[in-house]
C-alpha cells in the first residue's frame, strides 16, 4: 500500500431537529432533517510506517482539533482496519474549514471522510451498507456526512431516508468558542424536566417546502428543538440571530447544538448582504456563505 487519497466532505445544517425525551441509553430519539452544504473539510490518508497512526490538521480552527486517538478520523481508521484485519498504518491530514464544535458536524464529517479515504487507500472496497454501519458506530451524524444531499435521520439520527430538496442559500455565523453537544442535550433535559416531550416526527410542511425549493416556504417551517437549550447556555446568540434577520434573512436558527447560527437567504445576492451585515454587527467571529444540498464524502 502506498500513495495517498483525499476525500472532500461537507458540513450540514439541520433544517428540522425534533428531539424526544432521553432514552435509557442516554441518547435521544430524533427526527433530524439534514441538508449538506457547500462548506467542506478535506481529509488526506497517506500510507505510513508500520505501527504509525498520526493526525495533523491545518485551517482557521486547527488548534482546537484533537490530534490523538479521540479524533473521529483516527477512530475511523482504527475501526475500518480492525474490520479488515489489518494494521491502521496511516497518516491523516485534515484541512479544516468547517467550524469546530459549531453544530455543523465537522468532527463527524472528518470521521466519514477518513473512513472513505482509508477504504480507498487500502483498496478494501467495503460495501456502502457496511461503511454506513461503521459510521453509526463512530457517531450519530457520521452516516449523513458520508451520504450527503438531504435526508431524514431517525433513531439517534443515524437511520437515514433520503428526501428531495431544491437548492437553498445560507449564511453561517461562527461564534467565539464552541458548545459541547452533550452539554446542550443535558440543558434540553433540564429545561424539559417534568414536561411531556412529544415523540419526534418530521414536519410534512417542512419536507414539502424542502422539495419545492421555495425559500419562503422553507423559512416558515425551519425548527430546532435544541435552540432553547443552546440559547440558555449562550444567550448572546440571540443577538446574532436578530442581526441576521434584521439584515434580511428569511429565517434564522441555531445550527444543530450550536453555537454556529444559520440564516436562510432568498438568493445568493441576498446572502452576501446578510453576511456583510453580520460581519459588521460585532455579534459573531466570522461568516461563511454556502448552498445546499451538496454531495456527501467524495474521493477527489
Amino acid at each position: 500500500m502506498s500513495g495517498s487519497v483525499t476525500v472532500r466532505v461537507p458540513a450540514k445544517v439541520n433544517v428540522q431537529l425534533a428531539v424526544g425525551a432521553a432514552r435509557p441509553d442516554g441518547f435521544h430519539d430524533l427526527a433530524n432533517v439534514f441538508l449538506a452544504v457547500s462548506l467542506h473539510d478535506e481529509v488526506t490518508a497517506t500510507a505510513a510506517a508500520p505501527g504509525e497512526l498520526t493526525v495533523t490538521c491545518a485551517g482557521p480552527d486547527a488548534d482546537k482539533v484533537p490530534l490523538d486517538r479521540t479524533n473521529l478520523a483516527a477512530r475511523a481508521a482504527e475501526i475500518l482496519a480492525e474490520r479488515a484485519g489489518i494494521a491502521p498504518d496511516v497518516h491523516l491530514h485534515i484541512e479544516k474549514r468547517i467550524p469546530v464544535a459549531g453544530g455543523m458536524a465537522g468532527g463527524s464529517a472528518d470521521g466519514a471522510a477518513a473512513l472513505l479515504a482509508c477504504d480507498a487507500l487500502w483498496d478494501l472496497k467495503t460495501p456502502e451498507e457496511e461503511l454506513l454501519a461503521l459510521c453509526a458506530e463512530l457517531g450519530s451524524d457520521v452516516p449523513f456526512s458520508l451520504v450527503g444531499g438531504a435526508a431524514l435521520g431517525t433513531g439517534r439520527g443515524e437511520i437515514l431516508t433520503p428526501v428531495p430538496a431544491g437548492t437553498f442559500h445560507w449564511v453561517f455565523a461562527v461564534a467565539d468558542g464552541g458548545l459541547s453537544t452533550p452539554a446542550v442535550f443535558r440543558e434540553f433535559d433540564r429545561l424539559t424536566a417534568g414536561t411531556e416531550v412529544p415523540v419526534p416526527q418530521a414536519s410534512p410542511a417542512l419536507l414539502a417546502a424542502l422539495a419545492s425549493g421555495d425559500p419562503d416556504e422553507l423559512a416558515a417551517t425551519l425548527a430546532n428543538g435544541l435552540q432553547p437549550a443552546a440559547l440558555s447556555l449562550r444567550p448572546s446568540l440571540a443577538d446574532t440571530l436578530a442581526a441576521g434577520t434584521g439584515a434580511g434573512a428569511l429565517a434564522a436558527l441555531v445550527s444543530g447544538s450550536g453555537p454556529t447560527t444559520a440564516f436562510l437567504a432568498r438568493d445568493a445576492e441576498s446572502a452576501l448582504k446578510v453576511a456583510a451585515a453580520l460581519n459588521a454587527s460585532g455579534t459573531c467571529r466570522s461568516t461563511h456563505l454556502a448552498s445546499g444540498p451538496t454531495p456527501g464524502a467524495t474521493v477527489l
